[in-house]
C-alpha cells in the first residue's frame, strides 16, 4: 500500500468537534477501503491568506494515511461532495514523518539561532 499526507480546511462556522467528527467520517471510508490512518492531528483554526468561499478561516487538519489508490480516491470524492469542507491536499510520501509535524512542535525564541549582530536600536 502507499503512503500519502492529506490536509483538509473545514469551513470556520463549524466546531472543533464537528471537525474531528469529518475526520472520524473520513478514517471509516479508508478503512473500509483497505487503508488505515497512521497519524491524525488537528491543527486548529487558523487565518487563511485569501478568502475561500467567503472564509477568512478555516479548520486546519492532518491524516498519515496508508491506503491504496482506490481508498485514496474514494475519500477525496466523499469530500468533494461535502459541503464543510473547503479545501483538501492529499500527497504521496516515500516514508511518513514520526512523532510531532512541524505545526505542532512547540518553538521557543530559545530555539531559534542567534542571528548575530548588534540588539541596540539604530538611529539615523
Amino acid at each position: 500500500m502507499a503512503l500519502y499526507e492529506h490536509i483538509f480546511l473545514a469551513r470556520q462556522d463549524v466546531s472543533a468537534q464537528q471537525v474531528e467528527e469529518l475526520t472520524t467520517a473520513l478514517t471509516e471510508i479508508l478503512t473500509a477501503n483497505g487503508g488505515k490512518v497512521t497519524k491524525n492531528e488537528y491543527w486548529g483554526l487558523k487565518g487563511l491568506s485569501y478568502r475561500i468561499r467567503k472564509n477568512r478561516k478555516a479548520h486546519y487538519s492532518l491524516m498519515n494515511i496508508d491506503a491504496p489508490a482506490t481508498a485514496v480516491a474514494e475519500m477525496e470524492r466523499q469530500m468533494r461532495i461535502n459541503e464543510d469542507i473547503l479545501r483538501f491536499l492529499t500527497v504521496r510520501m516515500d516514508e511518513l514523518e514520526e512523532g510531532p509535524s512541524a505545526m505542532m512542535q512547540k518553538r521557543d525564541r530559545d530555539d531559534r539561532p542567534d542571528r548575530g549582530g548588534d540588539r541596540r536600536p539604530r538611529r539615523f
